[in-house]
C-alpha cells in the first residue's frame, strides 16, 4: 500500500474541502467514508433542508401573489415527489463531489476509518480490512443527533432529522422537541405544508442562539401559522400509542401528534476511532480538543468540524479544513471565529453575524444600533416581501461594525456583506459612504447604518 501525505477520515464540507485543499497544494490525499460522499450537511442537513425550505416559501408565496392580481386557483402538494426532487439534488451534488475528488487525484476508500497509529489508518468495509500508511490524518467525523432513552426513538413514530428528511408521507401532526435552529427550520416547512405542528422546548425563549428581537419577531410569525410553541417546558417521556406519539410533560400535561421529531442538538462522532488508544485529548462532551492551527496533542493529527466541538456550521467546518490542509503542507495559518454569519431558513429568512447590542454592551463597547425595516424599501414592496428588518450594531468610539441581525427576505445573501465588512474591519461610514445599487434589498442595510446616526433618507 502507497504511503499518502494525507488521510482524511470523513467526506463531509469539511474533509472534502481538505482533502482537495491538500491536493491542489501539492499532496498525495485519500479520503475514508463509510456513508455518503457529502456527510450529514449535503445528505441530511443543509441541502435537503433548504430544498424543502424552498417548497415552502413557494408556497407561501402563491398564498400572497392573489395581492398582485395573479389568481392561481386550488393547489395541492404531491409530498413523495418535493421528496423525490430532494434526493434528485442531493444525488447530483454528491455526484459532483465524486467528480472533484478524481479530478483531484484523490483515492477515495469506502468503509469505517479507524486510527491505529500517528501515521496509519485502517480501513474497515465489512469483513475486509487494509491499513493506509500516512504522514499525517484529519479527522472529519462530524456529529450526530442526541435523543435520551426516555424518548423511546424508533426511526419510524419518533424520528430525528434523519428520518424527517425521507419520510413517505406528510405526517397530519408533527410534535418537534427543541426549539432551536432544526426545530424550528422543520416548524416552518411542515407548518407551511400543512402539518398541525406543536414545539416544546426548555428554554424560555425559541432560537435562544439569536437576539430577543428576532426570537420574539419568529414566535409571533410561527404563532400566526398556527404553531403551538410551549416554552420552559419538559417533556419527560415520548411513547408510541396506536401509531401516535404521546408525550408527557414534567407539569402532568400530555400532547399527541402523528409523529415527534427530536431536535435537540447533535454530539460529536468520536467513538470507535481508536482515539484514545493513541491518546488524542477529547473534552467532557467527546469533541476532539485541537488549537488554532486544528491540531490535535498528537503529532500529525488533525481534526475538523463537529467533532471538535468548536461550531456546528459547515461553513466553518470548511474553512477549519482548509487551514488543517494549508498548515499540513507547510504554511502557517490560523483559524479565525471572530467573524461567523450564520443563517436560519424559516420563512422570512433570518441571519446574524458578531454581537447583538446587549451583547455588546456586555462587553463592554459604547454601542450603538441603526436600524432599518422592509416595509420602507421600495424593492422589498415590490417583491411582496414587507415583513423584516436589519439591525446594525456598531461601537461609537472606533465606528466598527460589532455585528448586525436580519429578519427577511434574502436574509442569509445579504449577511454576507456585514461579514466581509467586519472582517476587513471596514467602518461604517465607509459601507454607507460605498454607493448601492436601487431598487434593491441591499439599500436596506445602507439605511440601517444611516440610521445609527439619525440620516435614513426613508425612515
Amino acid at each position: 500500500m502507497r504511503q499518502y501525505d494525507l488521510v482524511v477520515i470523513g467526506a463531509g464540507p469539511g474533509g472534502y474541502v481538505a482533502a482537495i485543499r491538500a491536493a491542489q497544494l501539492g499532496a498525495s490525499v485519500a479520503v475514508v467514508e463509510k456513508d455518503k460522499l457529502g456527510g450529514t450537511c449535503l445528505n441530511r442537513g443543509c441541502i435537503p433542508t433548504k430544498t424543502l425550505a424552498h417548497v415552502a416559501e413557494a408556497i407561501n408565496s402563491i398564498r400572497s401573489i392573489n395581492e398582485f392580481g395573479v389568481d392561481v386557483g386550488s393547489y395541492s402538494v404531491d409530498f413523495e415527489k418535493m421528496i423525490n426532487k430532494k434526493n434528485q439534488i442531493v444525488k447530483r451534488l454528491s455526484s459532483g463531489i465524486s467528480f472533484l475528488l478524481k479530478k483531484h487525484k484523490i483515492d477515495l476508500f469506502e468503509g469505517e476509518g479507524t486510527v491505529v497509529g500517528p501515521n496509519l489508518v485502517e480501513v474497515r468495509c465489512q469483513d475486509e480490512k487494509q491499513q493506509i500508511p500516512t504522514k499525517n490524518i484529519i479527522i472529519a467525523t462530524g456529529s450526530k443527533p442526541i435523543v435520551p432513552p426516555a424518548f423511546n426513538y424508533d426511526g419510524k413514530n419518533v424520528i430525528t432529522s434523519d428520518e424527517a428528511l425521507n419520510l413517505k408521507e406528510q405526517p397530519k401532526s408533527l410534535l418537534i422537541v427543541g426549539a432551536g435552529v432544526v426545530g424550528c427550520e422543520f416548524a416552518n416547512i411542515f407548518s407551511i405544508l400543512g402539518s398541525k405542528v406543536y414545539m416544546v422546548d426548555t428554554a424560555p425563549s425559541i432560537l435562544p442562539s439569536e437576539s430577543k428581537t428576532i426570537s420574539q419577531k419568529v414566535e409571533r410569525i410561527f404563532a400566526n401559522r398556527g404553531i403551538e410553541i410551549r416554552k420552559s417546558t419538559l417533556i419527560k417521556e415520548i411513547k408510541v400509542c396506536e401509531n401516535k406519539v404521546v408525550a408527557y410533560t414534567e407539569d402532568g400535561d400530555t400532547i399527541v401528534a402523528e409523529k415527534a421529531l427530536i431536535s435537540i442538538g447533535r454530539k460529536a462522532s468520536s467513538e470507535n476511532l481508536g482515539l484514545s488508544e493513541i491518546g488524542v485529548e477529547l473534552d467532557q462532551k467527546g469533541g476532539i480538543v485541537v488549537n488554532d492551527r486544528m491540531q490535535t496533542n498528537v503529532s500529525g493529527i488533525y481534526a475538523i468540524g463537529d467533532v471538535t466541538n468548536k461550531s456546528q456550521l459547515a461553513h466553518v467546518a470548511m474553512a477549519q479544513g482548509k487551514v488543517a490542509a494549508e498548515n499540513i503542507m507547510g504554511k502557517d495559518v490560523v483559524m479565525d471565529y471572530g467573524v461567523i454569519p450564520s443563517c436560519i431558513f424559516v420563512t422570512p429568512e433570518v441571519s446574524s453575524v458578531g454581537l447583538d447590542l446587549d451583547e455588546a454592551i456586555a462587553k463592554g463597547y459604547g454601542a450603538c444600533k441603526g436600524s432599518f425595516s422592509y416595509r420602507n424599501n421600495g424593492k422589498a414592496l415590490a417583491m411582496g416581501e414587507e415583513e423584516g428588518f436589519i439591525n446594525i450594531i456598531a461601537d461609537r468610539k472606533t465606528d466598527k461594525i460589532l455585528g448586525a441581525q436580519i429578519l427577511g427576505a434574502h436574509a442569509s445573501d445579504l449577511i454576507s456583506e456585514i461579514a466581509t465588512a467586519m472582517q476587513s474591519g471596514l467602518t461604517t461610514r465607509q459601507v454607507m459612504s460605498t454607493i448601492h445599487p436601487h431598487p434593491t434589498l441591499s439599500e436596506i442595510l445602507v439605511e440601517s447604518l444611516e440610521n445609527i446616526y439619525g440620516l435614513a433618507i426613508h425612515n
